[in-house]
């Protein structure tokens, strides 16, 4: 599999760990991950760099993840990127409110590499 950037967007700096983690044991080894603690600091990442996958967090200050991604797609940011929403929400309402938005789809945590897996490598160009 070629090299993935993935932006990870998380106010906690733990669960971006976790996510990477994820991501590595779903079978990304060749991953360069990008961290940003809001999503405001998220759309400064893509202004300046390219990613293949962006994975984030619904809730979250300053900026959550339904109003990041409607700015990326507003600002016409990551183009084509795959967003993947990361929620606690059971709420079937931000789920879809993150799709509306943009994002193709979404983890529940807590989560598996497996479903990391599943939910992922499929939204990636294939080597």
């Amino acid at each position: 599999m070629p090299e993935v950037q993935a932006l990870i967007v998380d106010d906690s700096s733990v669960m971006r760990k976790i996510v990477e983690r994820s991501l590595r044991q779903a079978g990304l080894e060749s991953l360069i991950v990008v961290e940003a603690g809001s999503g405001v600091e998220g759309l400064e990442v893509l202004r300046s760099r390219r990613v293949d996958l962006i994975l984030s967090d619904i809730n979250m200050p300053a900026m959550d993840g339904l109003e990041f991604v409607r700015q990326l797609r507003k600002q016409q940011l990551a183009e084509g990127v795959p967003v993947v929403m990361i929620t606690t929400e059971s709420s079937e309402e931000h789920v879809k409110q993150a799709i509306e938005a943009g994002a193709i789809g979404y983890i529940r945590k807590p989560f598996t590499a497996d479903q990391v897996k599943q939910k992922v490598l499929s939204l990636l160009p294939k080597a």
